[in-house]
């Protein structure tokens, strides 16, 4: 019954000339061989093109490297050598706190601005796409998103210069205070202790510009245009007082925040390279950056949680304290008004803002501190044990 199937022509028209049914007629069957997956050269050109697109991206990466090298030579010699510890070191450290916050917290505007408004009211918005789709169409398209930008970068620039300057200052200061030994055995107990002091001198900086910027998104339109003209108005109004009305809370937030901020990354970080094969120098400047993102998302999602009751505080005081109202007497009404509950709006927001924010942060500060011919943060080795000989 041969005829019930179909021909070899027929096979060959349909599959066409490549097909494996199209075999060489004056073949023997016995001599006859389909072609294999390395007879196709379709399949070789498509891994041609890979390759091809693979080599030039390594061949990118390397020039990339190579002007990074370029750079960061011609960066270290202007400066000089930079001492571990030194005025020099602490300087760099600064300068690199400041790239690290400024930029980060301007381009998380648009969410921040949303965590505000809900915080303060929680109907205002059902999420962030709705919140921005009519903040754009009613407050001046991307401009509006970014209400609050200037002090924004101008209040994160400076607190992050001082935050993590001041971070290594006594981070060194309270190691010597104790000694080696003991600093690194009660190290949790020494980031917590410079954090925290690094924060109280950062946030006296940061408080009048983030009064600025709550009151910029939390009001409509916003009560300024930026933010030297938002400081002159509420000076004009309240005196240089009501720059730092909010003060309490600010650090209510702010330490907690950093102290899980520095200390939870450090210890993210040891235990990152604990488990991995070798060393921390073992491993290229790609792969520290990596690592100190890595641990500063972590870390942020953790500093999320610890510090959102004292920010939906903060937004409360500043959008709807009256004047010369004493500062307990406010915190009892907000929360009198909010409960509970009301503390933890728009935490899923701030999660994601927060731990990327942090990751960044870590990322651009061990960036900077690479470039400059200094160690990365975390995941230092323990110190010689000077009782065994």
């Amino acid at each position: 019954m041969p005829f019930l199937f179909p021909g070899h022509d027929t096979l060959s028209g349909t599959f066409g000339a490549s097909s494996v049914l199209n075999l060489d007629k004056t073949q023997s069957t016995s001599a006859s061989k389909a072609p294999t997956r390395f007879d196709r050269t379709d399949i070789f050109q498509t891994w041609s093109v890979a390759d091809d697109a693979k080599a030039k991206a390594q061949q990118l990466g390397e020039v990339a490297v190579k002007d990074f090298e370029k750079a960061s030579a011609a960066a270290q010699a202007k400066a000089g050598a930079i001492p571990l510890y030194s005025g020099k070191y602490y300087a760099a450290c600064t300068f690199g706190g400041m790239l690290a916050c400024g930029v980060t917290h301007w381009a998380v505007t648009p969410l921040d601005l949303v965590k505000c408004r809900r915080q303060v009211d929680p109907k205002m918005y059902k999420g962030n796409f709705e919140a921005w789709g009519k903040i754009r169409s009613a407050e001046g398209g991307i401009r509006g998103i970014y209400t609050g930008g200037s002090p924004t970068f101008f209040g994160y620039s400076a607190q992050g210069a001082f935050k993590y300057g001041f971070y290594e200052f006594f981070k060194k200061k309270y190691s010597d205070l104790v000694g080696e030994q003991a600093a690194y055995k009660y190290k949790t107990g020494l980031y917590l202790a410079a954090s925290a002091s690094a924060e109280f001198l950062a946030d006296i900086a940061l408080c009048p510009l983030e009064a600025v910027k709550v009151r910029m998104q939390t009001t409509m339109p916003p009560f300024a245009n930026g933010a030297l003209d938002g400081i002159a108005k509420i000076r004009a109004a309240e005196g240089f007082g009501g720059l730092y009305k909010g003060l309490y809370p600010l650090w209510g937030r702010q330490i907690p925040y950093t102290c899980m901020k520095f200390a939870s990354f450090e210890t993210l970080v040891s235990m990152i390279y604990d488990r991995l094969p070798g060393q921390k120098s073992d491993y290229g400047k790609g792969a520290q950056t990596a690592v100190s993102f890595t641990g500063g998302y972590l870390a942020g999602i953790l500093c999320a949680i610890v510090s959102h009751p004292a920010d939906v505080m903060v937004s409360k005081l500043n959008a709807t304290r009256k004047p010369g109202e004493a500062f307990g007497a406010a915190m009892g009404r907000i929360y009198k008004d909010i409960g509970f509950g009301g503390l933890w709006n728009g935490l899923p927001v701030r999660i994601v803002m927060i731990g990327t924010l942090t990751g960044l942060q870590w990322m651009i500060y061990d960036y900077f501190k690479i470039f400059m011919g200094l160690p990365t943060t975390g995941g230092a080795a323990p110190p010689p044990d000077k009782n065994k000989a």
